[in-house]
């Protein structure tokens, strides 16, 4: 199962952000991995700041748990600097609609 979205990132940050995830946390790694996740990739439109999202799940997995989680609260708290977050830090995604699909 495939899930895109996006997010925006605050202009002038391409590099910190890259640099933040390059040493992606492992314990934040270890629990996209319990949730489900097998893939995650994140791009970016340098003309928008537009990230693009693509996560690939288990069919079974269970991300909605993750939001609550000690150590996705602390990732979004140091990412609030650097992107458009809501009240909370989580970042503001916006799930986007899957038009076409070569298998």
């Amino acid at each position: 199962m495939q899930i895109a979205f996006k997010m925006k990132l605050n202009p002038g940050c391409m590099e910190e952000y890259k640099k933040r995830h390059d040493k992606i946390w492992p314990e934040l790694k270890a629990l996209l991995k319990e949730a489900g996740i097998r893939k995650y990739a994140i791009f970016l439109d340098e003309e928008t700041h537009i990230l693009f999202a693509v996560q690939e799940k288990e069919p079974e997995g269970h991300t909605s748990d993750i939001a609550s989680h000690p150590v996705m609260r602390r990732w979004w708290d140091y990412m609030a600097d650097i992107m458009e977050t809501n009240a909370d830090h989580s970042p503001v995604t916006v799930p986007l609609v899957q038009v076409f699909d070569l298998q």
